[in-house]
């Protein structure tokens, strides 16, 4: 009887790619998605859960990103220092003008399983506020639309 997570997906037959995504005019929660997607693996037949499969993924353009209704007044960061009185609190409105890299940092981070594969699957992510990137020796290809749809 073979399981479904059994994997024969060792390291040395999986290829590791490089994938750019353009995040101008995507929004937040929807280019995250499809971010967390390709990270896992998940648009791979070899697709095993607990094992890294997914790819290098290089997100461009974040300062071009959109957010839906009133979500960059409403939609606020909390982190606390454990010390009385150490509540800080941020709207996305602060986090897009002063970081724009953190907000889909942040959002894809918490799309990934908690475990101790989200600190390798998020060394994966390449995430840049403008259209230029480093990571041209890498040949990244540039998608448009992941699981058939557009992101």
């Amino acid at each position: 009887m073979v399981y479904k997570t059994q994997s024969s997906f060792y390291a040395k037959d999986r290829g590791q790619d490089w994938v750019q995504i353009d995040a101008t005019g995507k929004t937040l929660g929807r280019l995250s998605s499809e971010v967390a997607f390709i990270l896992l693996g998940k648009h791979k037949v070899g697709y095993t859960p607990g094992v890294v499969t997914g790819d290098h993924v290089v997100v461009t353009g974040v300062e071009g990103m959109l957010s839906t209704g009133n979500k960059k007044e409403n939609k606020l960061y909390h982190r606390h220092s454990r010390f009385s009185g150490g509540l800080k609190t941020i709207s996305l409105k602060q986090v897009l003008n002063e970081k724009p890299e953190r907000a889909v940092e942040w959002a894809v981070s918490k799309m990934l399983p908690r475990n101790k594969l989200r600190k390798q699957l998020m060394s994966r992510l390449k995430i840049y506020p403008g259209a230029q990137h480093p990571h041209q020796a890498q040949k990244p290809v540039k998608i448009e639309n992941v699981r058939g749809k557009a992101l």
